[in-house]
């Protein structure tokens, strides 16, 4: 084995132990080969050696599926080798059959956190504990590292927004254009906006004054939703939408989808709302 890498071979007996348990302090990347196993023979030098560019980052098992049956069993293994990287005792990442060195090495590196990785995680625990100036620095030496990382992208976007700089905190959310984080923090930078130039209004009112209008609807819940009162914000949208879907394009509709992007897809609240939006679109 090549020297300096974290190699192990594991059984049924030491699999929990020594998998399970070691992934909730690093990756372990489990090797599920046999003797009799040519493709295995083929991958096994070349698995090991990638993972020894890595050394302590991460942990190499190899499993005999022939000796240890129960494991193979456990986890579906059907053709060997298959190769399957473990966090926090979960499989979060596979791969069956002799894969080329460069494509084994790409699933590692995904595995192991790089330097603008290590720099955003420690910017964003800067910023936790109050430390802006020093986690502004940390988010762009991560950046200067890896342009396109999105966590520091998004952690850094906040920094200026805080201070009401939003085309700062625009000009990076583009750049992470797939993130929900992003998306998030950009309806969140709308609806600061709307709040602001409809501050004077009394939108309640309009809306009050005549309920079947959507467009009453419709600003009056965009104005909850920018006051963070997300279900009485999705009322009133909805109810635009049940009115005229049509209504400005479908402004009301993108705005309920806006704040289920803030809320989160997992939120009880979206969930919800999402059932009642679709009961009327379709």
């Amino acid at each position: 084995m090549p020297a300096g890498s974290a190699v192990r071979d594991v059984t049924d007996a030491t699999f929990a132990t020594e998998v399970l348990t070691e992934s909730t302090r690093r990756p372990v990347v489990v090797d599920f080969w046999a003797p009799w196993c040519g493709p295995c023979r083929v991958l096994g030098p070349v698995i090991e050696r990638v993972a020894a560019e890595f050394g302590e980052g991460l942990v190499l098992a190899k499993l005999n599926t022939d000796e240890n049956q129960k494991t193979a069993m456990a986890y579906g293994i059907q053709g060997i080798p298959a190769v399957k990287a473990f966090r926090n005792g979960e499989v979060v990442a596979e791969f069956t059959g002799a894969i080329p060195e460069q494509r084994v090495r790409a699933f590692f590196q995904q595995l192991v956190p790089g330097e603008a990785d290590r720099a955003a995680a420690e910017a964003s625990e800067r910023l936790r504990q109050g430390d802006v100036q020093g986690a502004e620095e940390r988010f762009r030496a991560a950046l200067e590292s890896q342009p396109a990382n999105v966590d520091a992208l998004v952690g850094l976007a906040a920094i200026p927004l805080s201070r009401g700089e939003t085309s700062e905190a625009e000009r990076l959310l583009d750049r992470a254009p797939g993130d929900r984080r992003a998306k998030a923090l950009k309806h969140r930078i709308f609806l600061e906006g709307f709040a602001q130039r409809h501050a004077g209004e009394d939108l309640e009112g309009e809306a009050a004054i005549d309920p079947k209008d959507p467009r009453a609807r419709y600003r009056w819940g965009v104005m909850l939703a920018a006051r963070e009162q997300y279900e009485r914000a999705l009322d009133e949208l909805i109810e635009s939408v049940r009115l005229d879907r049509s209504f400005a394009e479908g402004a009301a509709r993108k705005a309920a989808l806006a704040v289920f992007d803030i809320l989160g897809l997992d939120s009880p609240v979206t969930r919800d709302y999402q059932r009642r939006l679709s009961s009327i679109l379709f």
